[in-house]
Formats: C-alpha cells, sequence, structure tokens
C-alpha cells in the first residue's frame, strides 16, 4: 500500500515538472530576445531604432504567421515543405488577377483562399488519410504550387493595389497593420488550442496518435486539418506580402520555409508531435528576424541570411535534443527505481 501511494505521488508530481520545463523554454526564448536588443542596442543602434524596427517588424509578422501555420502541423509530428508554394500562389493571385484594381481584390482575395482550401485538404488527405509521407507529400504538392503561380503570372512581377497596400502596409497608432493581423492569429490559434476541447484532443492526438485511436478520437480528420488549417495561414501571409513589398515576386514563399521551422524549433515544440507554444512561436519568430537586422547592420551580407536561420535552427534542436535527453535518462532512473522498491 505504502509503494502505490508512493508512485501515485509521483505521477502526481511529473506534470508539475513538466510545466517547469515548458516554463523555462519560454524563459529562454523571452531572455534571447532581450539579450539580442541589448547587444544590438551598443553594437547596432539603427537595427532598434524607430526607423528600424518600422520597417522590420511587418516581415516579423509575415514570419509568426506561417511559423503558426507550420506549428500546427510539426504538433502532428509532420512538416508542411509546400509553403513556399502557398505563400507565392497567394501572392500573385493577388497582385495578378487584381490587375491593380481596388474593386477586383476582394475577389482575388477569395480565389486565394479557395486555392489554400484545395492545397491543405490534399496534403491532409495524403498524410492523415493515405498515410503518406509529410515530406514527400507536400514536396509533390510544392511542385503543384509553383505550377500555378507560373501559370497565373508567368514569372513576371505586378505591382499590388492601392487598397492592398493600404490593408497591409498601413499603421493604427504606429503599429504596423500587418502585426496586427498575427496577433489576432496568434489570439484565434492561442484559443482554440488551449481552450477548446477539440485543440486539447489536437494536441493529445499529436503527443500519442496510438492512444488517441484506441481512445475513439478521429485521428486522420485532426491530422488532416492541420495541414488545411496551415493553408490558411499561409495564404494571408502571402496576401499580406502583395501589400507590404510594392512589386512582389513570384517566389515570396522561398525565403519563408527555413525560418518557419526555425522559429518553430525554437519556441520549443516537439517535432515528434504534441503541445504548441504559439506564444513563443510568435516571440521567436521576432527573435529570428531582429537577429537577421542584426547581422546586416554589422555588415554581414544578405547572402549569409540563409546560414544564419540555419544555425538558429541546428541550435533549437540542439537544446531539444538535450532536453530530449535528459527526460529520458529522468524516465530511466525512476523506472529502475521503481524495480529496486519492488524487489
Amino acid at each position: 500500500m505504502a509503494q502505490q501511494a508512493g508512485l501515485t505521488q509521483q505521477q502526481r508530481i511529473a506534470p508539475d515538472w513538466r510545466a517547469i520545463r515548458l516554463g523555462r523554454g519560454f524563459v529562454t526564448v523571452v531572455v534571447s530576445t532581450l539579450v539580442l536588443l541589448a547587444v544590438c542596442a551598443v553594437f547596432a543602434p539603427s537595427a532598434v531604432s524607430a526607423g528600424g524596427l518600422a520597417g522590420s517588424l511587418p516581415f516579423a509578422a509575415i514570419i509568426a504567421i506561417v511559423g503558426l501555420g507550420q506549428m500546427l502541423v510539426v504538433q502532428q509530428g509532420g512538416f508542411d515543405l509546400s509553403l513556399a508554394g502557398g505563400v507565392s500562389l497567394a501572392v500573385v493571385i493577388t497582385t495578378h488577377l487584381s490587375g491593380g484594381n481596388d474593386a477586383a481584390l476582394f475577389q482575388s482575395i477569395l480565389i486565394a483562399v479557395a486555392c489554400a482550401l484545395v492545397a491543405g485538404a490534399v496534403n491532409g488527405f495524403l498524410v492523415g488519410v493515405v498515410r503518406l509521407n509529410a515530406i514527400i507529400a507536400t514536396i509533390g504538392m510544392n511542385a503543384l504550387l509553383y505550377g500555378a503561380v507560373f501559370a497565373v503570372s508567368g514569372g513576371v512581377p505586378r505591382i499590388t493595389t492601392p487598397l492592398m497596400a493600404e490593408i497591409a502596409g498601413g499603421k493604427v497608432l504606429g503599429i504596423p497593420h500587418s502585426v496586427l493581423f498575427a496577433l489576432v492569429v496568434l489570439v484565434l490559434v492561442s484559443f482554440l488550442l488551449k481552450a477548446t476541447v477539440a485543440g486539447r484532443r489536437f494536441e493529445a492526438i499529436g503527443a500519442n496518435p496510438l492512444a488517441a485511436r484506441a481512445a475513439g478520437l478521429p485521428v486522420r480528420g485532426y491530422q488532416a486539418s492541420a495541414y488545411v488549417l496551415a493553408q490558411l495561414l499561409y495564404c494571408l501571409a502571402g496576401v499580406l506580402i502583395s501589400g507590404i513589398t510594392r512589386e512582389p515576386t513570384a517566389f515570396q514563399g522561398d525565403s519563408l520555409l527555413l525560418p518557419s521551422v526555425a522559429v518553430v524549433v525554437l519556441a520549443g515544440t516537439s517535432l515528434l508531435g504534441g503541445r504548441g507554444f504559439p506564444i513563443s512561436t510568435v516571440i521567436a519568430a521576432f527573435f529570428l528576424n531582429q537577429l537577421s537586422q542584426f547581422a546586416l547592420a554589422v555588415g554581414v551580407p544578405f547572402s549569409a541570411q540563409t546560414i544564419i536561420q540555419a544555425l538558429a535552427l541546428v541550435f533549437g534542436i540542439g537544446v531539444y535534443s538535450v532536453r530530449f535527453r535528459a527526460t529520458a535518462t529522468n524516465r530511466a532512473t525512476m523506472s529502475n527505481s521503481e524495480e529496486t522498491d519492488d524487489v
């Protein structure tokens, strides 16, 4: 009886230790961001000036939006490599189908959303229902999306409409509209994941699909929904890019794939699936964007930005791996201790 009581007490303590580790992950992202801002203030003041932040925050918001979309897919143990094509297609549809005419803008955005729904549904069907490898399925979808990009644009950029430039590039009380869009997305994603039954089931399925299937949860449906929601967020990012950038190209999404994965990993979301951390993901997006601005301010060439993002990704994976090994070691130690008590 005493041993059973002891085991019960250990089981009660375990969730509290998990919460502490998650809290440390959030603190790590925040502290890293504050340290980076301090370093910028000393060695590259232009990177944290009012003008510098005003110019960089819209792009940090874009990274945050696509990062949240990628986070939903990673929570289900997958990767969405069709992000680049999804963003680029939304950009060219918004700019080319509107033809610079404000009256046709709403219709072009609806077409972009419809394409995103179709792309997300196909990805979700291939991965969640057919059980195709997520990387293979989304690479194929990315190729199809870029085929549509060239069919719509012919590879020729088009100037955005004045209304779209105002919607995406305007400001309210000095805050860029794109940042407000990112905050709204953050609130919605956080609410859906943390405050609804569907969100808790979504995270439970990502953490252990076999147990969720045994419990009668619609695993395939939830896994498929991650890709649909992700494509909608990529579409939103593409629409905003079409207004932030005066003359966006047909390859705007290429530069967002690696940052989307990096911010998810830096935020502490497990690559094996499970719980996601929307707030940490958004902070990590600001951190990664500010790191790029700092590198440019101190003279690092723009061509090295990918290397910086890759190093940030490797750092996040390294931290995650250390935590994973520590957790595995603690569990093994606890298991050995329990076996000794039983003897």
